[in-house]
């Protein structure tokens, strides 16, 4: 398996976007110049859906400290529009990613446990925060639903990261 570095290069992806066009992970919007990714599961994961409504409440914060926020998986665009919709999400949602592009994000990929849950594999959760150099300054990969990085306390570490010039961690060579 693939592995993403603190400090690497983040390798952009381009993916299908809800509401129409392509969205770019890696590359950030609305005159922000840092990006969260986040991979969620899929529509059958209801860990994603708690998940997801927390990073909506909170998406003002990150947009605050001059951080776009995307969300994506590799649902197909009828189950990503059912998850906005159920949802209400606003940030914006990208889908179809495929196990190519799982793979090198360095995500762990699962088959699904019957065809009621899904239908195709699916990523496990990845949170990836890229900075103004297009650098990974967080890489957190999960191969479960039940292990991701608490939302609150990210974004009062982006804010305290973003306001102090705290460098990008784990990257001694040794």
């Amino acid at each position: 398996m693939k592995t993403l570095d603190a400090g690497m290069a983040f390798p952009k992806q381009t993916i299908p976007q809800l509401g129409g066009g392509e969205l770019t992970l890696g590359t950030p919007q609305g005159g922000r110049d840092w990006q969260m990714v986040v991979i969620y599961r899929g529509l059958h994961c209801p860990i994603c859906k708690k998940y997801l409504t927390g990073l909506e409440k909170l998406l003002p914060r990150f947009h605050d400290n001059g951080i776009d926020v995307v969300a994506a998986s590799g649902d197909p665009e009828a189950k990503a529009q059912a998850m906005a919709e159920e949802l209400g999400l606003t940030v914006p949602v990208g889908y179809d990613l495929s196990i190519a592009q799982m793979r090198d994000l360095g995500l762990y990929i699962s088959d699904p446990r019957s065809p009621q849950e899904t239908d195709r594999p699916f990523p496990e959760p990845g949170v990836f925060v890229i900075n103004a150099e297009g650098k990974l300054h967080i890489v957190d990969v999960s191969n479960a639903p039940f292990s991701r990085p608490d939302l609150e306390g990210l974004a009062g570490g982006l804010e305290f990261i973003r306001g102090n010039e705290y460098p990008i961690r784990g990257t001694h060579q040794g």
